[in-house]
């Protein structure tokens, strides 16, 4: 009943051995190279070191990047070497073992559906708050892919019309207003207008605007730092009402915050939600989806791939 999950990011390969509880027993990760070659390489090498250790039959690989319907190949990742690459019936080869392929915010998805924050729901929206806006959609209790494998691309619904751009070649899409780099962006622009106006957040970038991070905008809005806290305000105003848009199509009953900004939570969630119910459609005649943080934190991803790896192969 053992099968290995690994995250494919573009600086590090995580794996680990997941059970069918989702707990995670063993783990082993090595730095991303930038070759294709060397990236099945290396997939191969800490595959094989986990499954030296354990008795596992069979394998999902996690990564950013459009993936085909049949979850064998990698059309395109941005941050990853792959490019129309048949990456399962690649890895398959090298490891004797079976093997998928998912996008990772959809692994994540699934993970919650199956031991966390989403066990139950039928209908749920995924959002991952990080560098930028990762997305999944759960209807009927399943992943949904799209005719072509590439949905949802939640992130880059465009909110601002000429707005922020965006390196998907857009302007103004969601996550340039509602992610880690959103946050830190934000912060820069209300630092440039009022210097003095943030001694927390000065301090933590030695008064370099080019050093300030969404981390470090979230320890000084816990320090009650004035411009850090503005930025959160602005951060939840975007997920209400980028989470209202979504709504308006999707109608969910639960929305899942996920990503490394989900982490920072308790200082904006609230608003978040009193902004979503403010915007959305008929939202004093309508049940109003209930929005929760993600609980497996940065092993969603391999839990995800792990199970659907037990999934498809019928383990």
């Amino acid at each position: 009943m053992l099968t290995i999950g690994v995250d494919v990011g573009g600086t590090s390969v995580r794996a680990g051995v997941v059970d069918a509880e989702g707990t995670v027993l063993d783990t082993a990760r090595t730095p991303t190279p930038r070759s294709e070659a060397a990236l099945e390489a290396a997939l191969a090498g800490v595959i094989g070191e986990l499954a030296a250790r354990h008795d596992v039959k069979a394998v999902g690989l996690a990564l950013a990047g459009f993936i085909t319907p049949d979850r064998r190949c990698v059309r395109f990742a941005p941050h990853l070497s792959w490019r129309d690459a048949p990456v399962a019936d690649r890895i398959a080869k090298r490891i004797d073992m079976p093997v998928v392929v998912e996008h990772d915010a959809n692994a994540a998805a699934l993970a919650e559906r199956h031991f966390g924050a989403a066990s139950g729901a039928a209908t749920v929206v995924f959002v991952a708050l990080g560098t930028g806006i990762g997305s999944a959609l759960l209807l009927d209790g399943g992943l949904y892919r799209g005719a072509f494998g590439v949905a949802p691309e939640l992130g880059h619904l465009r909110v601002v019309p000429d707005g922020r751009p965006c390196p998907c070649g857009k302007n103004g899409c969601w996550e340039r207003y509602c992610s880690g780099t959103a946050l830190a962006t934000t912060a820069v622009e209300l630092l440039a207008r009022d210097p003095g106006s943030s001694p927390v957040l000065r301090r933590l970038v030695d008064g370099d605007p080019g050093q300030v991070t969404g981390q470090r905008v979230a320890v000084a809005a816990r320090e009650g730092d004035p411009v850090a806290c503005a930025a959160m305000d602005e951060l939840a105003r975007w997920l209400g009402e980028g989470l209202a848009l979504v709504a308006d199509v999707f109608d969910p009953e639960l929305v899942v915050i996920g990503g490394g900004v989900s982490a920072s939570a308790p200082l904006f969630l609230d608003e978040a939600r009193e902004h979503y119910a403010r915007t959305v459609t008929g939202g004093t005649r309508r049940p109003l989806a209930r929005i929760r943080t993600a609980q497996l934190g940065e092993a969603a991803a391999v839990v995800g791939a792990a199970q659907l790896a037990r999934d498809v192969n019928g383990h």
